[in-house]
C-alpha cells in the first residue's frame, strides 16, 4: 500500500505531464493560426489574440508548477547543511 508521501511525486509528475501537453497543444494552435493568417489571411485579431493569450497563460501555469515542483523537490532533500 503506497502512502500519500509516495503519490505525491507521481501525483505532481502526472501533472506536469498533462501541463506540458496542454502548452504544446496551444502552442502548436497558435502557429497553425499564424500559418492561417499568412496564407489565406482569413482569421480575426480577436482570434489571434486569443491564441496568443491562451499560449501564454498555457506556459505561465507550466512554469509556475515547474517551480513549486522545484521547491517541493527542494525541500524533501532538506538544507545542504542538514544532509548527512
Amino acid at each position: 500500500m503506497s502512502s500519500s508521501a509516495d503519490r505525491a511525486p507521481a501525483d505532481m509528475a502526472a501533472r506536469l505531464e498533462g501541463l506540458r501537453a496542454e502548452a504544446r497543444y496551444r502552442r502548436e494552435r497558435l502557429d497553425l493560426y499564424r500559418a492561417r493568417a499568412y496564407g489565406s489571411g482569413l482569421v480575426t485579431e480577436a482570434g489571434m489574440r486569443l491564441r496568443e493569450r491562451e499560449c501564454e497563460n498555457a506556459e505561465q501555469r507550466l512554469r509556475l508548477a515547474q517551480s513549486e515542483a522545484a521547491a517541493h523537490e527542494q525541500s524533501e532533500r532538506g538544507a545542504p547543511w542538514e544532509r548527512s
